[in-house]
């Protein structure tokens, strides 16, 4: 079986993505994609992750677990989506490194799924945004203590995917900007399930309708319905043009909580943020999807 693990990150519309899947679940199920509701496994998963770091898996530990998981579903692909996989919000920066436990449970989860193909999905976001978002919710009142001294400019998703990837070499990786999710959105969707580009979905707008205001969103729909055989790669660029002139300013602009940094720390990290993105993109295993 194909076992998609989509782990977040956190703050890159993880909780929107589930309900876009759920909203497709009775179609997907008849191309064999399963799509099963989150409190069906993310404990069970939890738990999994937790027994898997003090022995290897027993012979049976998959078979169960897909059993609890499907409830007699049939499926070629399955679609679990746990954005506490590699940790709480607070948590997540270590030594400088996101999700520095990340590379060793995907190693024990390749184990686990050790004659299925596993697919991690995973979101990155500007750490320039990322950790502020962290940082407002941990428990620290000062950005130097949540990042326990870690050097801000040092951090970046290249070393996090390369360590994943070197540990459990038989994953593979799928990763986006949270930046252009606007005009991905349907895409990435298509990619969990599985899916042939192009092909229908419920919600592929469903990020888009909440930035851009009713009369964009209107005109958008009316352009789409009257140039029907546009690719994906002509609707990026036309939701670009259209959010240029309709979107809606507090729903995407952000105030970062970062004592301390000033606009030029945003603007350098932005920068080594996209310089970063190019590493990412050379990666062995790793697909970025891209505007």
């Amino acid at each position: 079986m194909q076992i998609v693990l989509h782990a977040g990150a956190h703050f890159t519309e993880e909780d929107r993505l589930m309900r876009c899947l759920l909203r497709n679940k009775e179609d997907f199920s008849k191309r064999g994609v399963a799509v099963p509701g989150p409190g069906k496994y993310r404990a069970l998963l939890k738990d999994t992750v937790a027994a898997l770091q003090d022995a290897p898996p027993a012979a049976d530990a998959r078979d169960v677990l897909m059993d609890l998981i499907l409830d007699e579903e049939n499926a070629d692909r399955m679609i679990l989506s746990h954005m506490f996989l590699f940790g709480a919000p607070r948590g997540c920066v270590r030594d400088g490194t996101i999700y520095r436990s990340a590379p060793e449970r995907m190693a024990q989860l390749s184990a686990l799924f050790a004659h299925d193909e596993v697919e991690l999905f995973l979101a990155i976001r500007n750490p320039a945004t990322f950790l502020p978002a962290l940082f407002d919710n941990a428990p620290q009142k000062d950005m130097n203590a949540f990042l326990r001294g870690a050097d801000p400019y040092s951090i970046r998703w290249s070393n996090t995917l390369s360590a994943i990837r070197t540990a459990a070499p038989d994953v593979t990786i799928t990763t986006w900007c949270f930046e252009d999710m606007p005009m991905l959105w349907a895409q990435i969707v298509r990619e969990l399930a599985g899916l042939e580009h192009g092909e229908k979905i419920i919600g592929g707008f469903d990020l888009l309708a909440d930035i851009m205001s009713k009369e964009g969103m209107q005109r958008f729909r009316a352009y789409l319905k009257s140039h029907p055989t546009m690719t994906e790669m002509q609707k990026r660029r036309v939701i670009a043009a259209f959010l240029d002139k309709f979107a809606i300013e507090d729903q995407i602009e952000e105030e970062l909580n970062a004592p301390g940094w000033t606009d030029e720390t945003v603007e350098t990290m932005t920068e080594i943020y996209e310089e970063d993105m190019e590493r990412v993109a050379r990666i062995p295993g790793v697909t970025v999807i891209a505007p």
